[in-house]
């Protein structure tokens, strides 16, 4: 017999082979055990082990790893080892509670001392336990619990009798038992997480070789000589290469310096990690992959390579750089791609002769309004077609908004070009375009002009084509026009648009400047004013751009969501320097282009301009033309919900002006709609004005909203409105736009005071 706990573990666990089954440390245990009961003379001895693995698992509560075992040894009684170990094993209170005891247990059949709470949880369903086997016990011992790295013991013994020799030669019997479990306990903890540490190396090489065969991307071990020396499976079949080889002989020759650049930066250290992307020739299709490298970590110096398949990113890169140069409905380029087509024309040093042209469809809008939007699709989208059968091989079509569409024909005289737009009006006006059984009639507006080598930048050879695209329009439409420098019409026009063009550098240069115009309340005792903000561009001389003029041409040139964030942006940094001002005034409206409506940038921008404004928001009003929000619904019902939270208004301006005012109504939520002005200049005379405004005003009484009547030109048309219940007036007649700067206080003087209601109320009368 072992002289020592030691030599009785030593003998034990040094003999067993090192596997991590649990039949085999069952088996180790279970000799322990009986060394042990020989060691104490008792009748029968047990422990609990528990032992969890860290290496998937950084936190045991996040993932339970642990493993439970339980062994015992039963001298008399063998046959009771099976069903002890399985009932305390399922006994997962008393588990926990031996678990998590810290004090040395011990019981007498005979002792009079009460126990504890946490003793008593433990012995009475332990003992509970040994009767129902019909075990006899007289004494029981159990040791603190002992943990040594990843493993946890608790170690118990029974005697069936008093009389235990070993335990009575001692003067402090306790003290002995308490000591000897105690060792005992912690030399088991101590081999079981030597054994398990054991195991865990002795499966590490497996363990990584297994993993590396089965990770799902290919993976391959680099020498120093740049061969792969090792493969996994994925990595065999997805490269045409095999073990023993160079990584080189896979690539083409002009992709060797950027694979030995990666190389070197893992190698000297420069990064822990670097990559390349390589095109591969792969069963006859050109593959891009990712190589990944990083250090093996081994002796040998080798080097992990991780290769991905990211053929499928540079084609969605593509599919992308595609979507981001041509409209998705029609498939043609964009006007971005148009532009840049041009530029690349221009910068070409031959100067080969060559035209553009715009074409612009008349009466598009008719179609969206009659048809719906499907049939103006459509219709796009036959157009498109028709123009890629009309033009030249070799010259280009692109959409460049709206129903819009620009022409780029290369190796084109004057006399080439004259006939491909002759052509191109004679087949859209013969083009049958029925949606449900409505016919439309379809036909185009277009304007040519001579590419000019001279001219600094495309936008003067655009303005050329443009200005002679808006004369055939205004001339009748359905015609074409080749600029004309000598033509004084033509020439007036152009001069517009190169004015217009100047609106990158106005924004670049802030050449802008605010206006206001008042709104009048007819019917409200308001005390602040109610402002409409308008822009005028600046030039160098000092004189203004109107807004009919150089906004068409923001809007032509994909410019009006600039613009209308740079009127945003300057309006509330004015209300923010003037803030006694702002807190007077009841209203200040700004409007809203259809093009911002349809810019998701411009909208996350607003969005985020308005959350650093608590103070301002409140008084803003946004208006949007009713053919903007008919034609982009979505959009206008997307501001709606956008602008609710921060407290904004909303007004429909131009009511009036489409097809299906009436209709549209119910599905836009707006405080404000503006009358539009053809229906109020000649109100007092014209009986169809006056019916409709009327009716307007009555529907606005029913659905909760505000009218305002523009063009009050006049105060006969301020008395007339105000009678039949108009909320608001604005015109020339209450003020001229002023500019902003000037407004010296926000606080309202009524406009028709009862001096002047007086007089024109006999005058109507009569």
């Amino acid at each position: 017999m072992a002289d020592s706990t030691q030599q009785l573990l030593k003998s034990v666990f040094t003999n067993g082979p090192i596997e991590s089954s649990n039949t085999s440390v069952l088996s180790l245990l279970n000799q322990a055990l009986e060394l042990v009961c020989k060691r104490l003379e008792c009748s029968a001895a047990f422990v609990l082990t528990n032992q969890y693995d860290k290496v998937f698992s950084v936190d045991v509560e996040i993932i339970d790893t642990s493993e439970q075992q339980c062994a015992s040894y039963f001298g008399t009684s063998p046959a009771s080892e099976a069903l002890f170990n399985q009932q305390f094993k399922d006994h997962l209170s008393l588990c926990e509670s031996l678990l998590s005891n810290h004090q040395l247990i011990t019981y007498a059949h005979n002792a009079t001392q009460g126990l504890t709470d946490q003793q008593d949880s433990i012995l009475t369903p332990l003992i509970s336990l040994f009767n129902g086997l019909n075990i006899n016990c007289q004494h029981i011992a159990l040791s603190p619990v002992l943990q040594v790295g990843n493993v946890r013991v608790v170690l118990g013994t029974l005697c069936a009798s008093d009389a235990n020799p070993v335990v009575s030669q001692h003067n402090d019997p306790i003290s002995f038992i308490h000591k000897l479990l105690e060792d005992t306990a912690y030399q088991l903890a101590s081999s079981l997480e030597l054994r398990r540490l054991a195991v865990l190396l002795d499966s590490k090489d497996k363990q990584y070789q297994e993993l590396f065969q089965l990770l799902p991307i290919a993976c391959a071990l680099i020498d120093l000589q740049n061969n792969i020396v090792l493969q996994n499976d994925a990595s065999k079949d997805s490269l045409l290469i095999s073990e023993g080889q160079s990584l080189f002989n896979l690539l083409r020759e002009e992709d060797h310096p950027l694979l030995l650049d990666t190389l070197h930066i893992v190698r000297e250290g420069i990064l822990r990690q670097a990559w390349c992307e390589v095109p591969l020739r792969n069963g006859g299709q050109i593959h891009w992959y990712k190589f990944s490298f990083c250090h093996a970590l081994n002796k040998q110096q080798q080097l992990l390579l991780m290769i991905e398949d990211v053929t499928e990113r540079y084609r969605l890169a593509d599919e992308l750089s595609f979507h981001s140069n041509h409209d998705v409905l029609t498939g043609l380029p964009n006007r971005l791609q148009f532009e840049n087509m041009l530029e690349e024309l221009l910068d070409d040093e031959d100067h080969t002769p060559a035209c553009i042209a715009f074409l612009d469809l008349d009466q598009f809008q008719v179609v969206n309004d009659l048809s719906g939007h499907q049939a103006g699709d459509l219709l796009l989208q036959q157009v498109a077609t028709r123009l890629k059968q009309l033009l030249r091989k070799g010259d280009v079509v692109a959409r460049l908004g709206g129903d819009e569409f620009g022409l780029l024909m290369n190796n084109s005289d004057v006399s080439s070009a004259q006939q491909v737009a002759q052509r191109i009006c004679q087949q859209l006006f013969e083009h049958e375009f029925i949606w449900k059984g409505v016919k439309h009639n379809i036909s185009a507006s277009l304007g040519i002009a001579k590419v000019d080598y001279v001219a600094p930048d495309i936008y003067g050879v655009m303005s050329k084509a443009d200005a002679a695209c808006r004369l055939a329009k205004e001339e009748g439409r359905n015609r074409w026009h080749f600029y004309n420098p000598d033509d004084p019409q033509m020439n007036l026009m152009y001069n517009q648009m190169l004015a217009s063009v100047d609106i990158t550098g106005a924004l670049a240069l802030n050449q802008f400047e605010l206006f206001y115009q008042l709104i009048e309340p007819l019917n409200k005792p308001e005390t602040g004013i109610h402002i409409e903000i308008l822009l005028r561009m600046v030039q160098s001389d000092g004189r203004y751009v109107s807004p009919g003029v150089f906004l068409p041409a923001a809007e032509r040139y994909n410019l009006a969501p600039r613009v209308d964030r740079w009127v945003i942006d300057n309006l509330l940094k004015w209300g923010g320097n003037n803030l006694t001002i702002w807190r007077q005034l009841s209203m200040v409206s700004v409007n809203l282009s259809a093009m911002s409506l349809a810019d998701q940038k411009f909208m996350n921008w607003l969005e985020m301009r308005l959350m650093v404004e608590p103070e301002l928001v409140s008084k803003l009003c946004f208006e949007i033309t009713e053919t903007a929000a008919v034609s982009q619904l979505d959009q206008a019902t997307g501001l709606i919900d956008l602008l609710r939270p921060f407290g904004c208004k909303i007004a429909l301006d131009d009511f009036g002006s489409g097809f299906s005012s009436f209709a549209y109504l119910k599905c836009l939520d707006v405080d404000y709609v503006k009358i539009d002005g053809q229906f109020v200049v000649n109100l007092c005379e014209n009986r169809s004005d006056k019916a409709i405004v009327t009716a307007i005003c009555q529907l606005g009484r029913d659905m909760g909203f505000e009218v305002i009547a523009e063009f009050v030109e006049n105060i006969e048309i301020g008395l007339y409105l105000k009678n039949i219940g108009v909320d608001y007036a604005q015109g020339y007649a209450i003020n001229k736009p002023m500019r902003l700067a000037e407004l010296p206080h926000g606080l309202r003087t009524p406009w028709l005071t009862s001096a002047t209601l007086g007089d024109n109320l006999t005058a109507l009368n009569d």
